[in-house]
Formats: C-alpha cells, sequence, structure tokens
C-alpha cells in the first residue's frame, strides 16, 4: 500500500509539473497563433508576405522547444528535416503543415489542459488550508475556491477543507491523464513521419554505441590491469611465503613466524587492491547512501576544497548514478593534479526527466579534450547513454565541465 501511494503521489507530481511545462509552450502557441492569423489576413495588402518568414521561423523555434520538452519527459520525438521559411514552400511541405496542426491543437486544448493543471494544485491548497486563516477573512466572505458559502465556526472552516481534499483526489486521479492527453497532439504531429530519411539519427546512435563498446573494452583493460599487476603479483607473493614458511619450520619454527606475518600482510594488501577493483566496478556507496552519499565522500576526501550542492528528488537509473559518480571522481582527481585551484564545486540537479552535473574549479585553465586524456573517457563513457558534454576552460580559467544525462528508469 505504501508503495502505491508513493507511486500515485509520484505520478501526479510529475504530471502536475508536465502540464505546467506545457502550459508555457501553450501560451506562446496562442500568442503565435494571433501572429499567424494576423499574417494570413494582410498577405493580401502585401504586409503578410514581409511578415510571413519571421512568424514560420517562430513556428518552428516553437515546435522545436516542444520536442525538447516532450523529449525531456518522456520518449525522444524525432524532429524531422529542417522545413523551409518561404511561403509559397512551406504551404506544401508536411512537416510545416503537421506544426500548424499542432499549434492549432496546443494553443486552444493544450492551454486549458495546462490552466487546469496548474489551477487545480492552487484550489486544493488554499481550501485545505482554509482553517489556518479563516478567521483572518473579512466579514461574510466566501469561503470556498468555488465562490460560495461563509465560514461563521470551525465546522464550517473543516467543511472547506473537505472540498480541498475533493480536489487533492481529483489532481491523484486526473492529472497523469490530463499530461497524457495535453502531449499527444505534439507526440503524433511534431515526430518525424515515416517517410523522413533518418539516416543522420541512425549514424548518431551508432556512433554513440560505438562509443559505449569502446569504454566498456576499456573499463575491461583497466580492470585486468589493476587485477594483474597488483593483486595477482600479491597473492604470487603469499603462496610463495607460505610455501618458505612451511619449509622453515622444519628447520627453525621461530623465523617461520615472520614470514607468516609477511604472508598475512601480502594477504591482506591484496583484499584490499580487490576491494579497490570492485568499488571501481559499481560503488557499493551508490547503493548504500544514494547518489547524494555517493558525492558527498567524493568532496570530502578531494584534495582541493570542494562545495556538494546536490538536489535529485528522486533515484535515476543505476547505470546513470555510476556514470555520474565516476566522472565527478574524474573530474574531481584531474582538478586536484593539474589546475592548481583553490577551490572546487559540485553541483547536481535532476529535472524533467534529465541529470546535469555541474563541475568547476578557480584554476588555471586550459583543459582539452584531446590527446587521449580523462576527459576523453568521460566523453565516451556520457556517449554511451546518449548524453552531452560541455567543457569550458579557457586559459586562465574558470573550468567548467556540464554533463547532461537521461536519468532512464
Amino acid at each position: 500500500m505504501r508503495q502505491a501511494v508513493g507511486r500515485t503521489l509520484r505520478a501526479s507530481g510529475s504530471a502536475t509539473g508536465r502540464l505546467a511545462g506545457g502550459l508555457t509552450t501553450a501560451a506562446g502557441a496562442l500568442a503565435l497563433l494571433a501572429v499567424l492569423a494576423v499574417t494570413a489576413a494582410t498577405a493580401v495588402a502585401g504586409v503578410g508576405l514581409l511578415m510571413a518568414p519571421l512568424a514560420l521561423r517562430a513556428l518552428h523555434a516553437l515546435a522545436r522547444r516542444e520536442r525538447e520538452r516532450l523529449g525531456r519527459t518522456g520518449p525522444e520525438v524525432i524532429a524531422p528535416e529542417p522545413p523551409p521559411t518561404r511561403p509559397r514552400a512551406a504551404l506544401a511541405d508536411p512537416t510545416t503543415r503537421r506544426e500548424l496542426r499542432w499549434l492549432c491543437r496546443h494553443a486552444t486544448v493544450g492551454l486549458l489542459l495546462g490552466l487546469v493543471g496548474v489551477w487545480l494544485p492552487v484550489l486544493a491548497v488554499r481550501d485545505t488550508a482554509f482553517p489556518l486563516y479563516w478567521r483572518l477573512m473579512p466579514q461574510n466572505a466566501s469561503a470556498t475556491s468555488l465562490g460560495f458559502g461563509t465560514a461563521h465556526s470551525w465546522p464550517d472552516a473543516l467543511a472547506v477543507t473537505l472540498l480541498g481534499v475533493g480536489w487533492i483526489i481529483l489532481i491523484l486521479g486526473l492529472a497523469p491523464g490530463m499530461a497524457r492527453l495535453q502531449e499527444r497532439p505534439g507526440r503524433r504531429l511534431l515526430a518525424a513521419g515515416p517517410d523522413v530519411d533518418l539516416s543522420l539519427r541512425v549514424a548518431e546512435l551508432t556512433a554513440t554505441r560505438a562509443a559505449a563498446l569502446d569504454a566498456h573494452a576499456t573499463e575491461l583493460r583497466r580492470i585486468e590491469r589493476a587485477l594483474h599487476d597488483g593483486t595477482q603479483n600479491r597473492l604470487v607473493s603469499v603462496s610463495v611465503l607460505l610455501g618458505a614458511a612451511r619449509r622453515q619450520v622444519a628447520r627453525d619454527a621461530s623465523r617461520a613466524d615472520e614470514i607468516l606475518e609477511r604472508a598475512q600482510a601480502a594477504a591482506e594488501q591484496a583484499l584490499a587492491e580487490l576491494r579497490e577493483v570492485s568499488r571501481s566496478i559499481l560503488p557499493p556507496v551508490l547503493d548504500d547512501r544514494g547518489l547524494a552519499g555517493a558525492l558527498s565522500g567524493l568532496a570530502a576526501n578531494c584534495a582541493v576544497p570542494c562545495a556538494l550542492d546536490v538536489d535529485a528528488p528522486g533515484r535515476c537509473a543505476a547505470a546513470v548514478e555510476a556514470t555520474t559518480y565516476f566522472v565527478a571522481a574524474e573530474a574531481l582527481t584531474n582538478i586536484a593534479k593539474h589546475s592548481g585551484a583553490a577551490r572546487a564545486a559540485v553541483e547536481v540537479r535532476v529535472r524533467d526527466g534529465r541529470l546535469r552535473l555541474t563541475v568547476s574549479d578557480d584554476g588555471r585553465g586550459g583543459a582539452e579534450d584531446a590527446g587521449g586524456s580523462g576527459l576523453t573517457g568521460i566523453r565516451r563513457r556520457v556517449a554511451a547513454l546518449d548524453g552531452t558534454l560541455r567543457l569550458a576552460s579557457p586559459p586562465g580559467g574558470p573550468t567548467t565541465l556540464e554533463v547532461d544525462l537521461p536519468c532512464g528508469t
């Protein structure tokens, strides 16, 4: 029951955020629809023909923004080829016609759903909290958000609270469906049609898949080297020392104790190295303490004073959290070794289905993503999850590394 309630609350909260995000693009769609109507009405006089290219560019920009919004809250909406902006070519272009159909629906139904999705939480908070402020209300003022009824006693005020509970039930029951209904035209009309050439997207996915395989192979080689050069040598030395101790027992038992102590120390070092290798594969601290706890350990152990700011209400996919952890660890290691910085900062934000990691320092700058540096490995690891990496490191600093990843499921 607790899990079901949690899922319902998370779904309704996410849907309310999606409705609010859709309201922003719906308001822009309404304004743009009015501009297009004026453009069409004045086309006969020639004024509309001058306005048409600008209005069409605004339409394509708004559609692109809606695709990005839908991609942050759900499956990616594959964009078609850039449509034309010349009036005659645009009228014959199927992508522009589909965008116009989306604009009409989003400016009407989408706007209405967004308003309802934003207004219902306001009504719920207003009526649920009414007993806290009802004595401060003017005499004979309406007690409910619907504009009727007055409260003269505590039972009246509690009755208004019941109306607020009703609003909450409506939000829990209707918000997810309203969000899907608001997003449906965009996902259907703004996506690339079946006749669109998706070779560029296929090439991009092929490149990210190759980067993922390269990153995996590089990680396997690193683990193999760590086991071969470190742990295996320690275990060989343990075996040799145990053999020497067994032979020494027959000669001088007192000296055998010294050899056994050396073997025990070598075994403990081998265990420590095995523990380090296992942690480098998938740090158990991510399961035990979550991403915020794992990053706090990195910040505390960093050689440069590091400020940490994590705002991640929920958990992301394990691969995303592991990538975030390793990217932050590699970035902080580079800062400590090469930047000469006095301070560093790590910031994590999870919004609209995306995780954004920012690592910055006040060092000398000049970092380059080339030549087989650690930044190349970071970029490959990020690309494997279809994420993006941006690096700003001018000579003299500061340096800022930004990583954007899909949260996954």
